[in-house]
């Protein structure tokens, strides 16, 4: 497939690249045709008769037992902190009261 320069500046735009370097913008140019075509080139697999590969294995919800553990305390925390109350990390405050 072919990218014309039209299709280039757009998606330099949306990603919010400079390709104005002339060397810059052959060499992505020559990237992206070279992607496309590996994508093109798999297209042409026969893929007749295969289930769509939804979940990479066959189990479900795997989880770890939720238990409730103290591993640091309070204090232990609040001892590095540069400002605190008796129990609470103080710091500035981030939203207008407006």
């Amino acid at each position: 497939m072919k990218i014309d320069d039209a299709t280039l500046d757009r998606i330099a735009e949306l990603a919010k690249l400079d390709y104005s370097d002339p060397a810059a913008r052959k060499a992505i140019l020559a990237d992206m045709e070279r992607v496309l075509g590996f994508v093109e080139k798999l297209n042409e697999v026969d893929t007749t008769g295969v289930e769509p590969l939804i979940f990479m294995t066959e189990e479900l919800d795997v989880l770890r037992e939720d238990i409730a553990e103290t591993t640091i305390t309070k204090q232990e925390a609040l001892k590095n902190s540069p400002v605190k109350d008796s129990d609470y990390f103080k710091v500035p405050r981030v939203v207008d009261k407006g």
